[in-house]
C-alpha cells in the first residue's frame, strides 16, 4: 500500500467519525503522564466519546466540507480530538473536570452542533450541564406529578367511601398544586 493510500485510510476514518458526531473538542495534551492519559481516555470511553491523537494534516483534510471545518485554524502543535455522538457537551465537561487536576491539558477549540468555539468558549460550554441532568430532573418532576395525582385520586376515593379500612396507609400531601 502506498503512503498516500495509507493516509487516505486515516482521513476516511476521521471523516466517518465526524459524519456521525454532534461535537468535537480539540485539546493540547502535551505534558500528560501515561497514567493521566490512560485515566482520561478511560473516562471519555465510558461516556461514549472517541478520543485520539491524529496528525494535524490528516484532521485538516478530514474536516473539509463538514460542520467541523472551523477547527482548521487550530490545527497547530500536538492535537488530540474528542468526538461525541450523543450528548454534545459531555466531552467538554469531562475534559474541563480533568483539567483541574492535570494542569498541562488545555482546550484549543471545539465545534458543538455546528458552532465553532475557541478555548475560552469551550470553557463556557463545559459548564453547561449534560443532557442527562435536565432529563433526569424532568423525569423526577414527572414522577412527582404522577404521585401527586395518585394521592389526590386516593383521597377523593377515601372521602367518597368514608371508610379508611380500604386504605391502610395515611396519605399526606405537602406540596400544593395550582389549578389552571
Amino acid at each position: 500500500m502506498a503512503k498516500v493510500e495509507q493516509k487516505q485510510v486515516v482521513v476516511n476514518e476521521i471523516k466517518e467519525k465526524l459524519e456521525k458526531a454532534t461535537s468535537a473538542v480539540l485539546v493540547d495534551a502535551r505534558g500528560l503522564s501515561v497514567a493521566e492519559d490512560t485515566e482520561l481516555r478511560k473516562q471519555l470511553r465510558e461516556a461514549g466519546v472517541d478520543y485520539k491523537v491524529y496528525k494535524n494534516t490528516m484532521m485538516n483534510f478530514a474536516v473539509e466540507g463538514t460542520q467541523f471545518e472551523g477547527l482548521k485554524d487550530y490545527f497547530e502543535g500536538p492535537s488530540a480530538i474528542a468526538i461525541c455522538y450523543d450528548d454534545p457537551t459531555v466531552a467538554a465537561g469531562i475534559l474541563s473536570k480533568y483539567m483541574k487536576t492535570a494542569k498541562t491539558l488545555e482546550f484549543k477549540a471545539g465545534v458543538i452542533e455546528g458552532t465553532c468555539y475557541d478555548a475560552k468558549g469551550m470553557v463556557a460550554v463545559a459548564d453547561i450541564p449534560s443532557r442527562e441532568v435536565p432529563v433526569s430532573y424532568t423525569h423526577l418532576r414527572a414522577h412527582e406529578t404522577d404521585s401527586y395525582l395518585v394521592c389526590r385520586l386516593l383521597l377523593e376515593k377515601k372521602k367518597e367511601n368514608q371508610q379508611a379500612t380500604h386504605y391502610p396507609i395515611t396519605l399526606r400531601i405537602t406540596k400544593t398544586r395550582t389549578q389552571n
